[in-house]
């Protein structure tokens, strides 16, 4: 993209951003659309015939219907079908009762307004235990520039190491791992352990709302317990003193706090999603990443939305909605999983006897 058009792609987003993944729109691989009067952007990937739009258009909301119409159009007459993956309240409310379209819910994210978390949080015995183990350990948080985050390699590192151990190689789309190659508005609040940076928080903001996305916190090899605890105390403190409304953790796949809202769901879907929940934690923890957020004590849960334009939610959706993240053959992605464990596993027994 020229320069000149990413720059009108963040000054959008800043005036009209309201979806909690807005700022993913100007993540490395994504396709970005603007309407006729330059007034509107959607943020996409195309996978499988389907564009996978990153939550919805980034416009005002008197526009966004019109948006949606001359964005589908454009779809259309370029023989693409379409969805919006992490729709939330606006594109909901617009759609979710239209005759041909299909809405679903995917998952639930936990919120916060900034404002009350200090109590919260101090009030917390088990929090506060974390938070001071960590500090304890000479574990000390600060926020870096720009600069600093692209100049210091060990800050690289950490999220190599991170990634690294983690069950399924590196999803993209809405889930970049690469934030550090372009800050812009983020925020990066970054732990150190007697100088080293051993984990960070990366905020995105949600201009219109006044709030902030959780987008990544990493942790290194030396990362003591208690590490992102005291990061997102430290960094939600640092931006309610901003005057900051509203925080959110983002989606939680599988979320059982968006149970109520999945009853809506195709039966194959329900089943689909139970079958996952229960077998793929070699894979992707969802109950444990669920308890690690909720331990937070979320203000609610919020469900999240995939609504396509067909009149029935589809499995070639949900494959070009994996595809998309994993940037090719979500079976691919499987294989690759699969065999990362076992060597992770084989360097975990060797380790063991050797130890013996």
């Amino acid at each position: 993209m020229e320069p000149s058009t990413f720059q009108a792609a963040v000054e959008l987003i800043h005036r009209h951003g309201w979806n909690s993944t807005c700022y993913q729109i100007l993540n490395p691989g994504m396709e970005r659309w603007f309407s006729q009067s330059g007034d509107a952007l959607v943020g996409y990937v195309l996978c499988k015939g389907v564009r996978v739009v990153a939550g919805a258009p980034v416009c005002s909301l008197e526009r966004l219907p019109e948006v949606v119409k001359e964005w589908e159009d454009d779809c259309l007459r370029s023989g693409h079908r379409v969805c919006y993956f992490g729709a939330e309240g606006r594109m909901v409310n617009l759609l979710k009762d239209h005759r041909g379209y299909a809405t679903v819910c995917l998952g639930a994210q936990p919120n916060w307004d900034p404002q009350g978390w200090a109590s919260t949080f101090d009030g917390n015995r088990t929090l506060r235990a974390q938070r001071n183990r960590a500090k304890h350990k000479g574990l000390v948080i600060s926020e870096w520039t720009e600069q600093e985050v692209r100049e210091h390699q060990e800050l690289h590192r950490c999220l190599e190491y991170w990634l690294e151990n983690r069950g399924l190689p590196p999803m993209h789309f809405l889930v970049e791992p690469e934030a550090l190659g372009f800050v812009g508005h983020r925020r990066v609040f970054v732990a150190e352990k007697y100088g080293t940076p051993v984990g960070f928080l990366v905020l995105c903001p949600v201009p219109e709302r006044k709030g902030w996305l959780t987008e990544q916190f990493p942790r290194g090899f030396d990362a003591p317990n208690g590490t992102v605890e005291s990061l997102m105390d430290f960094a939600i403190r640092a931006v309610a003193n901003s005057g900051a409304e509203y925080v959110t953790m983002g989606i939680v796949p599988l979320s059982p706090h968006g149970d109520q809202a999945t009853q809506g769901n195709p039966k194959w879907l329900q089943w689909l999603t139970r079958r996952v929940r229960s077998h793929g934690i070699r894979f992707y923890n969802f109950e444990g990443l669920d308890r690690f957020k909720s331990k937070f004590k979320p203000d609610d849960w919020e469900p999240i939305y995939v609504i396509s334009k067909e009149s029935h939610f589809s499995l070639t959706t949900l494959v070009a909605i994996a595809a998309a993240f994993t940037q090719g053959p979500p079976t691919l992605a499987v294989v690759k999983g699969l065999a990362k464990a076992i060597r992770q596993e084989g360097r975990w027994l060797i380790g063991k006897i050797s130890k013996r």
